[in-house]
C-alpha cells in the first residue's frame, strides 16, 4: 500500500470510530447531553482529527442521522421487497419501520433529536426516501388492483405522518414493546380500510 492508501485508510478508520462512538453516546444521552470532548475521549483520537472530519459537533450528528436512516432505509426496503405480494410487501414494510422505532440509536437519533438538531425542513428532507418507498408500494398495489386508483402522492403522505406519529409515539413511551404492538395494530387496521374488498 501506498503512502498515500495508508493515509486515507488511517483517516476512514478515523472517521468510522468518530462517528461509531457518536453515535452510540447520541443515543444513549442525545445531542444536547453529548460533549465533543468526550466523543475525543472516547475515540481515542485529537480535536484535530474530529475537526479535520467534521465541522462541528452538529455536522457530526448530521452524519450520524444519515447512517441511522440509511440502515433503517436498507431494513425496510429489504422485508417490503421479499414480499412477492405488492399489498403484503406494504403491509410489511410499514411493520419493520415500526419495529425499527425499537431501536434506541434510532428513538433519539432519527425520530427525537433528529427534528431539533436538523431542523424540521431538513430532517424531512432526509426522511424524504421513505416517502419514495411507501409511494413504489402503493403504486404497486394500485397496479395490481388491490387498492383503488387514486392519487399516490396525497395517499403517501398522509400514510407517512400516521408510520412517523406512531414511531414518535412507541419511542417516547414507557413500554416501547406495548407501545409497538398497539401503533402495529392501529396501522394494520388502517391499511386493511384502505385495501380493496
Amino acid at each position: 500500500m501506498t503512502a498515500g492508501g495508508t493515509r486515507a485508510a488511517r483517516a476512514a478508520g478515523t472517521r468510522s470510530q468518530l462517528l461509531a462512538v457518536a453515535r452510540r453516546l447520541f443515543a444513549e444521552r442525545g445531542f444536547a447531553a453529548t460533549s465533543t470532548e468526550e466523543v475525543v475521549l472516547q475515540a481515542g483520537v485529537t480535536r484535530g482529527a474530529l475537526y479535520y472530519h467534521f465541522r462541528d459537533k452538529q455536522d457530526l450528528f448530521r452524519a450520524v442521522f444519515a447512517e441511522v436512516e440509511e440502515e433503517v432505509h436498507e431494513r425496510v426496503n429489504a422485508v417490503a421487497m421479499a414480499e412477492a405480494d405488492p399489498w403484503a410487501g406494504l403491509v410489511a414494510g410499514c411493520e419493520a419501520y415500526l419495529a425499527a422505532s425499537l431501536d434506541p440509536a434510532v428513538q433519539r437519533i432519527a425520530l427525537v433529536d433528529g427534528p431539533s438538531v436538523l431542523g424540521w425542513e431538513a430532517w424531512q428532507a432526509r426522511s424524504q426516501h421513505r416517502f419514495g418507498l411507501v409511494a413504489m408500494g402503493l403504486t404497486w398495489a394500485m397496479t395490481t388492483g388491490q387498492l383503488e386508483d387514486q392519487p399516490v402522492a396525497p395517499l403517501a403522505h398522509v400514510l407517512l405522518g400516521a408510520l412517523h406519529e406512531g414511531a414518535m409515539y412507541i419511542a417516547r413511551a414507557g413500554d416501547r414493546a406495548a407501545a409497538r404492538e398497539e401503533v402495529a395494530a392501529v396501522v394494520a387496521r388502517l391499511l386493511a380500510g384502505l385495501k380493496t374488498p
